[in-house]
């Protein structure tokens, strides 16, 4: 499975983008998928997940401002990002929650200015 993560950029405070997670490679399909983030000089962390049924939960720092959804057709993962922090400011990626190792991409960067 390939996971590319898109849809990255530099963004002002408070602006918006929304990023999506194509997967690829294999036909089966992932149960429980999450976007992750990794600002410089910092852990790793989840900023949502969702499951295949569309249940969905949030990093506290991003409820009320990001919105996780998935095309289960598609088999793809998007997330829109509102009200963009200088904080949020990370390269975003998308794997399974939790992560299996050979399926981190390249991520795609999230520059927020102030």
């Amino acid at each position: 499975v390939q996971l590319q993560a898109s849809g990255g950029g530099l963004v002002q405070a408070g602006g918006s983008l929304r990023l999506s997670c194509a997967a690829s490679g294999s036909n089966l399909s992932i149960d429980y998928m999450g976007w992750y983030r990794q600002a410089p000089g910092k852990q790793p962390e989840v900023v949502a997940g969702i499951s295949r049924g569309g249940s969905t939960n949030y990093e506290e720092s991003v409820k009320g401002r990001f919105l996780i959804s998935r095309d289960n057709v598609k088999k793809t993962v998007y997330l829109q990002m509102n009200n963009l922090k200088p904080e949020d400011t990370a390269t975003y990626f998308c794997n399974q929650l939790p992560p299996i190792k050979d399926y981190w991409g390249k991520g795609t960067l999230v520059t927020v200015s102030s």
